[in-house]
Formats: C-alpha cells, structure tokens, sequence
C-alpha cells in the first residue's frame, strides 16, 4: 500500500531582507513528511526551526522553492487563500496555549469550528466533545483556562488543533512552558495521538523531546545536516529518562 506525502518541501529558501542586509534563514530545504509520521524538527537557537515551522504552517512564504501539502502547491497562494487551507488542513499547537481567558473550554474548542465550515451546532457539539476525549478533559468542558493546570491548558490547546481533523498536526516547542511532569503528560498525549494514526510535526530545541518522535530532522545555519528515523519501540521515553535511554 503506498504511502501518502502529506508535505514536500523542494529546494526551499527563506531570506529576510532588512535594509541593506539579507539573513539567509532557510538554506536549500528538502523535506518530505508522510502521512503517519511523527517527526521532530530540532537544532540550537537561531537555526531556522521557527523559520520553517512557519512555513510548513502557511503563517509564511519561502523566497524560493516549491512546498506541497496533501499534493496541492501552495507555493504561490495569497493571504485569503493560506488562510482556507490552513484552517482546513493544519492545526496548531503553541509553546503558549493561546487559549482565551473568557471563553470556557467548550468555547476555545469550537473556535476553528466557526470560521467557513458550515456545520450545525449540534455537529460543532459532537466534533468538541470527541476532540475533548481525545485528550482525556471532557470533564472541564465548562471550566475556564484561569481553572486549569499548565499541562491541562496545552491538552486544551491540542483538543482545538486536533477538532477540525486537521491533515496534520504542527507544534511549536509544546512542553516549554511546562514542568517536567506536565512535559511528560503532554508528550505521552502526541505519542497516542500518532499511535492512533496522527500525522505530527514538532518543532523543539529539546533533545528528550525529541526522543518522542520516529523521526527526528536536525537543522543548523538553515540547512538540514541529519534525518534520523528511530525505531519506534524507543518513541515515547519520559523526559525524566530520556536522556539516559
């Protein structure tokens, strides 16, 4: 059965221009990232991690290349219509929750659920409720992020990503705010979520983290210097341990 390329990245450059200077942030990227896969992206401060997760979200443009995602080319869309498809086919997962204080639980949750996708509340209902199971909170349904826990607020904030039944799954630095503890809850959570057939990518400067993922890709000056696939036997070790598996 042949596998499907959920993103493939082509010869893919990112250059800021700041007055007379120009940073090469991204450097020749190829990548290409299969449905099913759960892939680390890491490397030190500065080394285009941020660059390219912004990319593979369509919050970005590259200076060069061409980027594919679930085979359509999105290269050279405008604003409006990046915004469709990221809404439709991507969901996000941020170092900060991004939660909104005075919407409860429910109402965080159901937010990507109200911008052009044509569905009753009683479909809106059904599709919280699963994402909120999904990361085992269905009993804060009605809470306020103000009333959760650091690590209860990021499984929140994965239920959002995951509702829309996005293609795949972006997360940026998910466990930095976190203490070890929660770190290890929220990583367990992504590792269920692969299991279970999600596609994941996960930017983190963290190597124990990224120990979490079957693949790890390694970045440094914008260019991809190492793509190692794990056995999968050894995703999922604690933080706590990971360091001496």
């Amino acid at each position: 059965m042949s596998t499907k390329t959920i993103i493939a990245l082509q010869g893919i450059k990112k250059i800021f221009y700041t007055q007379e200077l120009e940073t090469l942030a991204l450097n020749d990227i190829h990548l290409q990232i299969n449905q099913g896969e759960f892939v680390a992206i890491s490397g030190p401060s500065g080394c285009g991690k941020s660059t390219l997760l912004s990319l593979l979200g369509l919050l970005d443009t590259g200076t060069e290349g061409s980027y594919h995602l679930a085979g359509t080319d999105v290269s050279e869309l405008n604003h409006n219509e990046r915004a469709v498809i990221r809404n439709r086919d991507i969901g996000f997962v941020f170092q900060a929750f991004n939660l909104i204080s005075d919407l409860t639980v429910y109402e965080n949750v159901e937010l990507p659920l109200t911008y052009g996708r044509g569905l009753s509340k009683a479909q809106r209902r059904e599709k919280v409720e699963h994402a909120l199971a999904q990361v085992d909170m269905a009993h804060r349904i009605n809470h306020l992020p103000s009333q959760l826990s650091g690590g209860q607020q990021q499984r929140i904030a994965i239920a959002r990503a995951l509702v829309g039944e996005p293609k795949i799954l972006l997360a940026d630095e998910p466990t930095g705010n976190l203490d070890s503890k929660n770190a290890n809850i929220v990583l367990e959570l992504l590792d269920k979520l692969h299991t279970e057939g999600a596609t994941i990518c996960m930017v983190t400067h963290d190597p124990r983290s990224a120990e979490h993922a079957s693949r790890q890709v390694v970045l440094f000056d914008g260019k991809v210097i190492d793509d190692i696939s794990r056995d999968t036997t050894l995703a999922g070790v604690p933080v706590t341990e990971a360091s001496s598996a």
